[in-house]
């Protein structure tokens, strides 16, 4: 099973993944006109200002929280941690040019969901399975979608959320990870089953606090590392340490990957 996992893992994460959505970042920002720069005051306006919420849906601030909850987690944490420590800090530099980029294609796909999204009994329904279906007429692909995203985050996402939780309770405190993987499942049973509502009910209170307890500890973290920053930026100010920490650290040897700053003359 762990073959299986890594050989996967190699297959999809590869750099032409990182081609593919530098190249589609950059071409819906070219077709948009950079929408992430125009529209950013009016995002803040849609985002902030006091509208009422139509029939049974949620307010923007609502659906910020529950996209927020979803990328707030072990992926900033772990993921960008992992990152640094293997492509150097060149790899924070890429990780700031795609998220940029990035911002236009989760701007398009938004825009999709919501123009193909259709009633359901409990709300609206929509997303990439359905303008997958409706808008590229691909029935059959919209479907595996849906698969594949179920499975994914029905058993994968999950898990790997979960057993980061458990391990840091086990390791700060003497908690069980099974006492822990409980307690998870079942707060996320009152919460998912009382629809979507509950959802952004509980997302618009938790994620605010989640949010900037994020930002806060990186503060922490950057000030307790303060006298490690000049060499941090010397480290990656040519653009040729750029592509080579960054872009190409998938590839890479470990050993070969060893930020600069942290190496020390023998």
């Amino acid at each position: 099973m762990e073959k299986f996992v890594s050989t996967l893992n190699e297959i999809v994460w590869n750099p032409g993944l990182v081609v593919l959505l530098l190249v589609a970042g950059l071409y819906f920002s070219v077709r948009t006109r950079l929408v992430q720069v125009r529209r950013f005051k009016l995002m803040l306006r849609s985002l902030f200002g006091k509208k009422k919420k139509l029939g049974d849906g949620i307010s923007s601030f609502e659906a910020f929280c529950i996209a927020l909850s979803g990328r707030v987690g072990t992926g900033n944490i772990v993921g960008v941690a992992t990152a640094i420590a293997f492509g150097g800090p060149g790899a924070v530099f890429w990780m700031w040019v795609v998220a940029f980029f990035g911002a236009s294609t989760a701007f398009v796909e938004s825009t999709l969901a919501q123009i193909y999204k259709f009633p359901h009994e409990s709300g609206y329904r929509g997303g990439p399975f359905s303008f997958i279906e409706h808008g590229l007429g691909k029935r059959w692909l919209g479907v595996l979608f849906a698969v594949i995203t179920l499975v994914c985050c029905g058993f994968f996402l999950v898990t790997v959320q979960s057993n980061g939780a458990s391990m840091a309770m086990q390791n700060a405190f003497p908690v069980p990870p099974l006492a822990t993987g409980i307690g998870l499942a079942v707060l996320m049973g009152f919460v998912i089953i009382g629809g979507v509502q509950r959802i952004a009910k509980v997302a618009s209170i938790v994620t605010p606090f989640m949010a900037f307890g994020y930002i806060l500890l990186s503060l922490v973290v950057v000030g307790y590392h303060i006298h490690d920053i000049p060499a941090v930026f010397a480290s990656t100010a040519p653009p040729s340490r750029w592509a080579s920490n960054g872009a190409s650290f998938p590839m890479r040897p470990g050993r070969e990957r060893e930020p600069s700053y942290r190496q020390r003359p023998t």
